[in-house]
C-alpha cells in the first residue's frame, strides 16, 4: 500500500497501482468514447487490430504466454452515425452532379466554338451558292489555314481543359469561369455580327466571309494563349511560403506557392501532404494519454464519514497530491521512454538477424534451382511464402512494439517480399519500409485515405493568398493548420572590386636566405 495522507473530516488515500500487467480489455475501458466509422476490414490481417495496446508490461517472451481471444466485436452504430452516413452519400451525389454539370457546359461550349468557323464557311455555300463571287486559289489557301489552326486549337484545348480532375473544390475556379464567359461572349458577338451583316444581306463576297472565319479562329488562338498564362504560368513564380502543421503530433513542412486562391492552395498542400508527411499513427499518441490517465487513476479518495458537502476540501487535497506527484513524473517519463527504446532496439536487432538468415536461405534456394529442370523452378511468390514463416515472428513483435501492426497486412508484406526477391534487393532494402516509417502514399490506400476534407477559412476560399492568412484542413482524425507568409522583397547591391587591388609585391632583403 502506498503512502497515506490524512485530512479532516475525510481520509484520502493516495496509492499507485503496481500491477502493470493489465488485460487489454481493462485498458480499453479507460479510453474516452469516440465516433465510430464503418470500414471494411483487411482481407488477411497479419497482426491484431488492437492498436491501443500498450507495451509496458510485455516481456520478450510474451508470445508464448499470451492467450488471444477473438470473435468479439467492439464496433457499434447509432442513429446519428446512420444520419451522418446518409448525409455523406447525399453530398457525394451532389458533388458528382456539380462535376458533370461543369464538364457538360464546357463540352457544349467547346463544340460550339469549333463548329462556328465551319458554319461561317458552309452556310453561304448552302443558302445562296449561285450568287457568290468566285474566290479561287485564295479561298483554298484560307481553307487550309483554318483547318490547321482548328487542329492546333483542338489539341491545345484538350491538353489544357479536358484533364482528369484531381479533386472536387467547394467553389468554382474563378479564372476558368471567366475564360468560359469570355469565350461565350466572344462567339455570341461574332454570331450576332454574322447574322446581321452577312445572313440578312446575303453578302456575295465569299472571300471576305472566309477571312471573317479566319479572324475568328485567330482570336480563339489568342484566347487559348491567355488561358495558358492565367491557368498555368501565373502560379509558377513563388510568392508565398506556407507552413503546414499536423495538429496531433506537430509534424510540419514548408512549401512555396505562387498566386493561388485559398482552395487551390489547399489542394496543393494535400498533394504534398500525402507525399511528404509520415503516415498518421494514432497509436503513438496513446502513450501520453494512458500515462496521464494512469497518474489520475493512482489518486484514490475515500470518505470515511459518509457523503457530505466537502467537495472543495477533496478538490484541494487532490490538487495538492497531484502537485507532489508531478515533481517525480518526469523521472517516470524518462525511464518509460528509455525502456521503450531498449525494447525497440532489441527487437529490431532480432528482426534484422531473422531477415538476413531468410535472404541467405533464398540464395541457397536459387543455387539449388539452377540445377533443377525449368518446370520445377519456384516463382518469387512461392519463394516469399517459403521464407516468410522464418521472419514472421520477429517482424510481428517489432511491428507491435512500434505500433505499426495495423498498417501492414500479411498480404502486403508477402507482396513486398516477392518484389524484393524479383529485383534482387538486399535485406536492408526489404526492412526499410518497416524500420523507417515512410510517407502516406507508401501504405495501402484503404488504410490512410480520407474521402473528404473540410476547408475552414475566415476568408473566402476563392480569394487569393496573402500574407498572414490562416486556414485549416480537417479530416476525421486530425487537421492540418496552414499559415501563409509572403516571401520578403530582396534587394541586392553590387560592389565593384578593382582587379589591381589583389596584386602585391614581395620584396626580399639581400641577407634573407632563400
Amino acid at each position: 500500500m502506498g503512502p497515506v495522507i490524512f485530512f479532516s473530516p475525510c481520509l484520502y488515500l493516495w496509492e499507485r497501482s503496481r500491477d502493470r500487467h493489465k488485460s487489454p480489455r481493462s485498458k480499453d475501458g479507460s479510453r474516452s468514447e469516440k465516433s465510430v466509422t464503418i470500414q471494411t476490414p483487411p482481407a488477411e490481417p497479419l497482426l491484431g487490430n488492437d492498436a491501443s495496446r500498450t507495451e509496458e508490461g510485455q516481456d520478450d517472451n510474451w508470445g508464448e504466454t499470451t492467450t488471444a481471444i477473438t470473435g468479439t466485436s467492439e464496433h457499434s452504430i447509432s442513429q446519428e452515425d446512420i444520419a451522418r452516413i446518409s448525409k455523406d452519400l447525399e453530398d457525394s451525389v451532389g458533388l458528382d452532379c456539380k462535376r458533370y454539370l461543369g464538364l457538360t457546359v464546357a463540352a457544349v461550349l467547346g463544340l460550339l466554338v469549333f463548329l462556328t468557323p465551319i458554319a461561317f464557311i458552309l452556310l453561304p455555300q448552302i443558302l445562296w451558292r449561285d450568287e457568290l463571287e468566285p474566290c479561287g486559289t485564295v479561298c483554298e489557301g484560307l481553307f487550309i489555314s483554318v483547318a490547321f489552326k482548328l487542329l492546333i486549337l483542338l489539341i491545345g484545348t484538350w491538353a489544357l481543359f479536358f484533364r482528369q480532375p484531381k479533386a472536387d473544390i467547394p467553389r468554382v475556379f474563378v479564372f476558368r469561369a471567366l475564360l468560359l464567359v469570355l469565350i461565350f461572349l466572344f462567339v455570341f458577338s461574332y454570331w450576332l455580327f454574322y447574322g446581321v451583316r452577312i445572313l440578312d444581306s446575303k453578302d456575295t463576297n465569299y472571300q471576305g466571309i472566309v477571312q471573317y472565319a479566319v479572324s475568328l479562329v485567330d482570336a480563339l488562338l489568342f484566347i487559348h494563349y491567355l488561358a495558358i498564362v492565367l491557368l498555368e504560368l501565373r502560379q509558377l513564380q513563388p510568392i508565398f511560403t506556407v507552413k503546414v502543421v499536423r495538429s496531433t503530433d506537430g509534424e510540419s513542412r514548408y512549401y512555396s506557392l505562387g498566386h493561388l486562391s485559398i482552395q487551390r492552395a489547399a489542394l496543393v498542400v494535400l498533394e504534398n501532404y500525402y507525399r511528404d508527411f509520415t503516415i498518421y499513427n494514432p497509436s503513438l499518441l496513446m502513450a501520453s494519454k494512458s500515462r496521464a490517465a494512469k497518474h489520475m487513476a493512482g489518486l484514490k479518495v475515500y470518505n470515511v464519514d459518509g457523503p457530505g458537502n466537502n467537495a472543495a476540501g477533496q478538490s484541494r487535497a487532490m490538487i495538492a497530491a497531484a502537485a507532489r506527484r508531478r515533481d517525480s513524473s518526469h523521472n517516470e517519463l524518462y525511464y518509460e521512454e528509455a525502456d521503450h527504446d531498449r525494447r525497440v532496439k532489441k527487437r529490431r536487432a532480432r528482426l534484422v538477424v531473422a531477415v538476413e538468415e531468410a535472404f541467405t536461405h533464398i540464395k541457397r534456394l536459387q543455387a539449388e534451382e539452377q540445377q533443377k529442370a525449368p518446370g520445377e523452378v519456384m516463382d518469387p511468390r512461392e519463394a516469399a511464402q517459403a521464407i516468410f514463416p522464418s521472419m514472421a515472428r520477429a517482424l510481428q513483435k517489432y511491428l507491435r512494439t512500434t505500433r505499426q501492426q495495423h498498417y501492414h497486412s500479411m498480404e502486403s508484406i508477402l507482396q513486398h517480399l516477392s518484389f524484393c526477391i524479383t529485383n534482387n534487393m538486399t535485406p536492408k532494402a526489404f526492412l526499410e519500409r518497416y524500420i523507417n516509417p515512410g510517407p502516406t502514399l507508401q501504405y495501402d490506400r484503404d488504410r490512410w485515405f480520407s474521402k473528404q476534407w473540410t476547408l475552414v477559412s475566415e476568408e473566402a476560399v476563392t480569394s487569393a493568398l496573402r500574407d498572414g492568412v490562416v486556414f485549416v484542413l480537417k479530416c476525421l482524425d486530425f487537421s492540418l493548420v496552414i499559415n501563409v507568409k509572403k516571401i520578403p522583397f530582396i534587394k541586392l547591391s553590387e560592389e565593384f572590386i578593382d582587379p589591381k587591388s589583389h596584386k602585391f609585391v614581395l620584396r626580399l632583403q639581400s641577407e634573407t636566405s632563400v
